[in-house]
């Protein structure tokens, strides 16, 4: 039995000894503290006691320390919540803004009415710089805001697999399109009604990040889907 107590003894000594060797490193003492929960409540004069490195107060506590991280989760939280609103406001003015628009568009009594309406919603109401349509048939209407050129193949390029083509065009295209240099960026938007091709609306901003491709396309989508229905409607198209 003594022989068996000496070795046990040993045994725990090799181990202890192992145990104590082990170089200490942040994910084991992490991992202690995790595993034990109580250590602080066992050594509160730590809490106060202990000194880490401030880069503004020279040092702190450990309690300081959480306050600290406390407060900046605190304001980042209090950013997040004033972007939301700031985002939430401009939602709110946009919705308004596209329901006059809508009201507008459909008050229109005829062809000419409904192109007026768009290209003065667009660039007043909507402060963007320029508005055009290109209609696939528009032998029936002349108007200043209908693109004439043959821009089959801006759409065939920008809106054969979208609705929408958001950013910069070449200037071959913008002068298709618009027939003038387009400094900042376009929307290009397909009309199609019924499953049937119509064209599109093409709307310039003289900012060229306005129009992103990263663009919620909500509010676009039931604009595009009015505008279709009046086209085919007014021109019997």
């Amino acid at each position: 039995m003594c022989e068996e107590d000496n070795f046990m003894k040993s045994e725990q000594t090799m181990t202890m000894t192992n145990i104590d060797e082990l170089p200490l490193n942040d994910e084991l003492v992490s991992a202690y503290l995790q595993d034990n929960p109580a250590f602080f409540n066992r050594n509160n004069e730590l809490m106060t006691g202990l000194r880490l490195a401030d880069a503004h107060r020279g040092t702190v506590s450990l309690v300081e320390r959480q306050q600290q991280q406390l407060r900046q989760k605190v304001h980042i939280l209090e950013d997040e919540i004033t972007q939301l609103m700031s985002v939430a406001s401009h939602n709110e003015s946009l919705f308004m803004l596209y329901s006059d628009l809508y009201l507008r568009l459909i008050d229109c009594q005829s062809a000419n009415e409904l192109l007026d309406c768009l290209a003065q919603t667009t660039t007043e109401l909507l402060s963007l710089s320029a508005f055009k349509l290109y209609l696939l048939d528009s032998a029936t209407i002349e108007h200043e805001s209908l693109s004439r050129n043959d821009c089959q193949g801006v759409m065939q390029n920008r809106l054969k697999n979208s609705d929408y083509y958001f950013g910069r065009l070449q200037q071959s295209e913008q002068q298709l399109i618009f027939s003038q240099n387009c400094t900042g960026s376009v929307v290009l938007v397909k009309l199609a009604y019924d499953e049937k091709e119509l064209g599109f609306l093409a709307i310039s901003s003289d900012d060229a990040n306005h129009f992103d491709p990263r663009m919620d396309t909500l509010l676009l989508s039931q604009f595009k889907r009015l505008v279709a229905k009046l086209l085919k409607q007014h021109l019997a198209i």
